[in-house]
């Protein structure tokens, strides 16, 4: 698979981004906004955004059970902040109403650094990711607080009143990170998210 299409669910959040990213790093990058186009998909990146929204959306037009379906089915899938909350099977501080389309066996916490003005940034070291810090952008993200025996932690912050805490992680064909990859100009996130498409 020398050119994976790969889709951006473009419902709401940072699709240009992602598909900017996506381009630069050999896919050929689509937005997802119907039914239709799920099937013709070799991977899926969820954006950031407000979770909540992203869900409604989803369900409004349509897109939540064929996308539950194709990921079940083993659809490689990338979520960034809002992605993350969509992809894990558990929330904590979501809406009573709020759905998932699940996946990865992790309890996400929404809004776990705070509001939009506790936004920050921060160098991680991520060993899939070669030997360069990778400039991590977080705003009102989620962390992790639970994650199941078959998870991969690939990123934790390293420093603050947060030094710990898990915002990246793995699980097969899925993957996710609490930050924003996509605003940095840095796209080696997409570059591993890529490989992973190739060898599924």
């Amino acid at each position: 698979m020398t050119t994976p299409t790969i889709g951006v669910l473009a419902v709401q959040g940072d699709v240009r981004e992602h598909l900017h990213a996506l381009d630069a790093v050999g896919a050929r990058a689509i937005p997802v906004r119907r039914p239709a186009e799920i099937e013709r998909i070799d991977g899926l990146v969820i954006p950031g955004g407000e979770s909540t929204v992203i869900d409604k959306l989803v369900r409004a037009f349509d897109l939540h059970e064929p996308l539950r379906a194709r990921l079940a089915a083993g659809l490689p899938a990338y979520g960034s902040c809002a992605g993350m909350i969509l992809l894990a099977d558990r929330i904590e501080g979501g809406q009573p109403d709020q759905q998932t389309l699940g996946g990865l066996d992790i309890t996400v916490r929404r809004n776990a650094f705070g509001r939009q003005v506790d936004s920050f940034e921060e160098d991680l070291h991520i060993r899939e990711l070669g030997p360069e810090p990778v400039r991590a952008v977080f705003i009102r993200a989620p962390w992790v607080t639970k994650v199941g025996r078959g998870v991969e932690v690939f990123a934790r912050v390293e420093h603050g009143p947060a030094t710990g805490a898990i915002v990246g992680v793995r699980q097969g064909p899925l993957m996710a990170t609490s930050f924003h990859p996509e605003v940095t100009g840095d796209h080696r996130v997409h570059r591993f998210f890529l490989d992973l498409v190739r060898h599924r």
